[in-house]
């Protein structure tokens, strides 16, 4: 099981401005500055954002580590994080690395994180480009091979197709600044994951129907990312889409990614699952995410993005 954390909110020191999720800012008991981020809606970004964690370790992910933890006194769940910008002057998200690329890129429009049509594959490959890959510290259980900040970021395209995460705007990637320098981030923000919000009588219809329009397979391909083939099209394509036009670009993400994916079993993804504490998790909620992560598996290792 998971261990949980008690926060006391006495201990916070600033609210966290980005976003619109309840978070602040707290020492540990060791003096490490922590990010507690609420699951105030109860809505399993708690759950989501742990295990999310779990399987990005289990590829090789550069990714932040979460933990479970709720707050004192409000009992309200949530997890935190170490920020991964600590040791470096900055963290320069997407849209302001794509912005320094275009000056007519949308960065500072008001809370538009989505139907970015700029925000295409070539754009941020181009970027990606520019920059190097994260630092050692992040890279210790990565393929080896990947030599660039294009072919890991290919990896979290990867993550994000599995766990279908359709949150990967120009707000949720970006580049750790030393000076003139940038490396590209961890993975980071997955809390939007795995169909976390859905209801349990949903996930019990889905898993239990013989409509092939509502089962699993048929839901799971409508999974959309925020990323553009290219400006002029109309919509953004769905996760594996995009995953496979990163995969594109990198000969070596291509090849070191799937592998890795490839290598996870069944037995260890329900391990991931079955490790969250039963009163953040159902077992209708285990069971449904069990299955998504799997159907998700074998579209990606298929090549099959419909």
């Amino acid at each position: 099981m998971y261990q949980v954390f008690t926060i006391d909110p006495g201990t916070a020191e600033s609210v966290e401005q980005l976003g619109t999720k309840y978070k602040y800012w707290f020492k540990d008991p060791q003096g490490t500055h922590q990010l507690f981020k609420a699951d105030s809606r109860g809505t399993g970004e708690d759950w989501a954002e742990k295990i999310a964690c779990e399987l990005a370790e289990l590829l090789g992910v550069p990714h932040v580590h979460y933990e479970l933890a709720f707050e004192l006194n409000s009992e309200r769940p949530g997890v935190i994080c170490e920020s991964c910008a600590t040791g470096y002057t900055g963290l320069a998200l997407g849209n302001q690395l794509l912005l320094s690329r275009d000056q007519a890129y949308p960065a500072g429009e008001s809370n538009k994180y989505y139907r970015v049509r700029q925000h295409t594959v070539d754009a941020v490959a181009q970027v990606l480009n520019a920059i190097a890959r994260p630092p050692d510290k992040w890279t210790r259980n990565m393929p080896s091979g990947l030599s660039s900040a294009l072919d890991v970021f290919a990896g979290y395209v990867l993550l994000d197709a599995w766990i279908a995460n359709q949150d990967r705007h120009h707000e949720n990637w970006g580049a750790l600044r030393m000076g003139t320098a940038l490396y590209l981030a961890p993975s980071f923000d997955h809390g939007a994951a795995l169909a976390r919000n859905l209801l349990d009588a949903q996930r019990q219809d889905r898993l239990r129907t013989r409509d092939r329009t509502r089962q699993i397979p048929a839901y799971a391909r409508r999974a959309t990312s925020a990323f553009y083939r290219d400006f002029p099209s109309p919509k953004p394509m769905n996760t594996i889409e995009a995953w496979q036009a990163f995969a594109q670009r990198t000969s070596a993400g291509r090849r070191f990614w799937p592998e890795r994916l490839r290598a996870v079993t069944r037995d260890v993804i329900k391990e991931v699952i079955t490790k969250v504490p039963e009163n953040r998790m159902t077992e209708v909620c285990r069971d449904f995410t069990l299955e998504l992560l799997l159907e998700n598996q074998r579209r990606i290792l298929a090549g099959d993005s419909q």
